[in-house]
């Protein structure tokens, strides 16, 4: 059985680590610690916790204030409303002067479940994205959270990065490297390139599976850097494979189908086919449930990989 790790939990822990050897982490949190796990800090580290309160928008600010201060603060709520509520105050307060403020939003996408649509946030690498200065990282996996906030902690400026809820399956060694701006070949394969984010990176390797029963080889690649985007790994796929499926816990407008798009039109045009969202709010139920109904799933992207073959003129 595949072992599984949730990713705010394993930011939790992380953080508690790296605290214990760099005294300017500060953590702030919107009366949500208890869900985004940010507990564990508040915990061992109670003076340099701050509880916010049900307000998201002066926690942005008062981040900023404490970057400013010399403090690196990591900043955490569900991606609702990080993204969302406060999105004016991130882009005013905290990329515009480039400050060294770490967004870590929990419970991205639709594997939130119950919650139903007013908690379920599927816009948010969209519109962080377009901010200037903004780093934008969703992990595969949860050791690779581990990786991404070292990186993040030693490097300057706004980073917003994506946990989720749910727990989904390890992929990634202890010790993986993490590079920003860097995705990486996870399935060698050339009759066609899935590249995936988040949860959605072990359902392409799934799909990957079903697709060699049919004698289909298919390329994975794990594209945790939304923003800034590896271009050139992108650019040589479509030249290699000809053809390429995103996937993406997130709207197909804005997220990762949109930046691959943006690329290989603009560079090597090839056959291309988005799996996300489909331009809707989405309703009430538990992970499975729901990524089952969104078909945010292996077999959804396996059969969209057969289709844009079709395209591709292979089939």
């Amino acid at each position: 059985m595949t072992a599984t790790l949730g990713t705010r939990n394993v930011y939790g822990e992380t953080l508690v680590e790296l605290a214990r050897t760099n005294k300017d982490i500060v953590v702030l949190d919107a009366d949500l610690s208890g869900s985004t796990m940010t507990k564990l800090f508040a915990g061992d580290f109670p003076d340099r916790f701050f509880n916010m309160g049900v307000s998201e928008q002066d926690m942005m600010g008062t981040a900023a204030g404490l970057a400013l201060a010399g403090k690196i603060p990591f900043v955490s709520t569900f991606a609702i409303f990080a993204a969302g509520r406060a999105w004016e105050q991130v882009r005013q307060a905290i990329a515009y002067p480039k400050l060294n403020v770490k967004i870590v939003a929990s419970h991205g996408g639709i594997t939130v479940g119950e919650d139903g649509v007013s908690h379920q946030m599927t816009e948010d690498l969209g519109i962080m994205r377009v901010i200037p200065n903004m780093t934008v990282i969703v992990p595969a996996d949860g050791v690779e959270v581990k990786e991404i906030m070292r990186v993040a902690l030693n490097t300057e400026g706004p980073f917003y990065i994506r946990t989720s809820r749910m727990k989904f399956p390890v992929i990634f060694p202890d010790g993986v490297s993490f590079e920003i701006g860097r995705g990486t070949v996870v399935n060698e394969g050339s009759d066609i390139t899935i590249i995936a984010l988040g949860l959605m990176v072990s359902e392409s390797l799934k799909a990957a599976k079903l697709l060699k029963t049919k004698g289909i080889s298919a390329r994975v690649v794990n594209m945790s850097t939304l923003k800034p985007i590896d271009e050139n790994l992108i650019i040589s796929c479509a030249r290699e494979t000809g053809a390429i499926v995103t996937a993406e816990e997130h709207s197909t407008i804005g997220g990762l189908g949109s930046a691959v798009c943006e690329v290989i039109s603009e560079n090597y045009p090839v056959p291309v086919k988005r799996i996300g969202i489909q331009d809707r709010f989405c309703m009430s139920g538990t992970g499975d449930e729901l990524l089952d109904c969104y078909g945010l799933r292996a077999a959804e992207i396996a059969r969209a990989s057969e289709d844009v073959l079709i395209q591709k003129g292979a089939r």
